[in-house]
Parts: C-alpha cells; sequence; structure tokens
C-alpha cells in the first residue's frame, strides 16, 4: 500500500469529486435495493459513502490501510478502524470496496483478501465492487498532472504498463518560514482482467449475479466494472 497516506494528503485537492459521487451513488442505489442493513466499506477513504450509509439508515463500518484517510474518518464521528479485514471478528450482510481498491492488489494479495471478505458475510450475504477495466487504465488513469496552489505544489505522474500502473507522486509544502518540504512516494495498480476475476470469486465461494458495465467517462466504453456477488 505505498503511497496511500501521502495520497490522502493531496486528495481533496485532485478534481474526482464528481467521479466519486456518480459511484458512490450507484453502490448506495444497489445496497437500498438489496435491502441490506449492516455493511462494511473496505477501503472506505475519508467516509464520505460511510456516511452515505447512514443517512440511509444502514448500520456502516469502515476500514483502511491508511491511518492519515481513518484519522479524518474518526474526526467525522464514523465507525472506523485502520486494520486489515482479516481481524475484523464482526459479520455483516453487504461488504463494499468501491473505487478501485481491488487494483491496489497483486494476484496473490487479492486471492486472501476476497476469501477474508466472505469470512466477513453473514450466509447470504453481498460483496459488492469495482474495478478498472482496460480502458480505465490505458485512456482515463493513465497521465500527467501538475496542481500549484497558494502553500503547495503537486506533481502526478501516471504510467500503465506491464498490466500495471505507477502513479508517482511529488508533493512540496511550505512550512511557516516559506520553505518548501519535499515529500514523494508512488501507488502501484494492477490490472485484473474480468475472467481472472470471475474464477477467483467462484472459487473461494461467491456466486455472481451481476457484472455492470460502469461509465463514469466515456459513454462509448465503460471504465469500471462493478461486481454484485452474495454468498
Amino acid at each position: 500500500m505505498n503511497g496511500l497516506n501521502l495520497y490522502s494528503k493531496i486528495e481533496k485537492h485532485l478534481d474526482f469529486q464528481a467521479e466519486v459521487e456518480e459511484l458512490y451513488e450507484a453502490f448506495l442505489k444497489i445496497c437500498e435495493e438489496l435491502n441490506v442493513k449492516k455493511v462494511i466499506d473496505i477501503g472506505c477513504g475519508q467516509g464520505e459513502f460511510l456516511l452515505s450509509l447512514e443517512v440511509s439508515g444502514m448500520v456502516a463500518f469502515g476500514t483502511d490501510l491508511s491511518s492519515e484517510q481513518v484519522k479524518v474518518c474518526k474526526e467525522k464521528g464514523l465507525d472506523v478502524a485502520c486494520i486489515d479485514i482479516s481481524d475484523v471478528k464482526e459479520k455483516f450482510d453487504c461488504a463494499t470496496a468501491i473505487f478501485d481498491v481491488l487494483n491496489y492488489m497483486d494476484k496473490q494479495i487479492l486471492e486472501k483478501f476476497v476469501k477474508d471478505t466472505y469470512n466477513l458475510l453473514e450466509e447470504g450475504g453481498y460483496f459488492i465492487f469495482d474495478i478498472n477495466t482496460l480502458y480505465g487504465f490505458e485512456e482515463v488513469a493513465q497521465g500527467s498532472l501538475n496542481i500549484n496552489l497558494a502553500d503547495k505544489f503537486i506533481g502526478i505522474d501516471a504510467f500503465f504498463g506491464d498490466k500495471k500502473l505507477i502513479t508517482d507522486i511529488v508533493l512540496f509544502s511550505k512550512d511557516k518560514d516559506g520553505k518548501y518540504m519535499k515529500e514523494e512516494d508512488f501507488i502501484t495498480q494492477y490490472y485484473h482482467e474480468k475472467n481472472a476475476i470471475k474464477k477467483l470469486l467462484t472459487k473461494s465461494g461467491f456466486d455472481i449475479k451481476q457484472i455492470i458495465n460502469f461509465h463514469l467517462h466515456s459513454d462509448d466504453k465503460a471504465d469500471k466494472l462493478i461486481f454484485i456477488c452474495q454468498k
């Protein structure tokens, strides 16, 4: 999970909020249609989806491996923890993993993650998640972005190759004396083919109910797939 704490420091300055809200709305609608009551949001980030769940009357618990993100959630009064899901003892009738969570895992880690998620669920519980398509990686995620602000400079450079997206992040922050402090790190995301995910889910005991082509950036090509699975 390299770079996620640094990413949490710059996330609010990135122009992704409209896309995030659109995806959250889609997931919330699915949860409501499935009539789930108790949800664990894995990779909960800064807690926006947890808040939506609570407003809709669901019991919501979040986990994230970024201590910075969990800190933000707790400041909002949300029930969150900075722990691996294998250490969660409660059972839920739904687990969500939204906005690239599974793409941060290589094949080996992903296999364990899916099994651990299965164990989190009550019998008949749902696992809902998204993954990036090849189009999403090659045409949407790849590229460079520079952001100049009054007290900081953010540089992002993302390159996709060999089924991996490497995103380099540089943050220059101005201190009270006017000097800049430099922080840099990187994030690795992995492209997982649709059929490979289907095989993994089936092997782990999940029944795939639906796979939705989701269009965040193009009407012609889906940049994400949303999986709805049941234990």
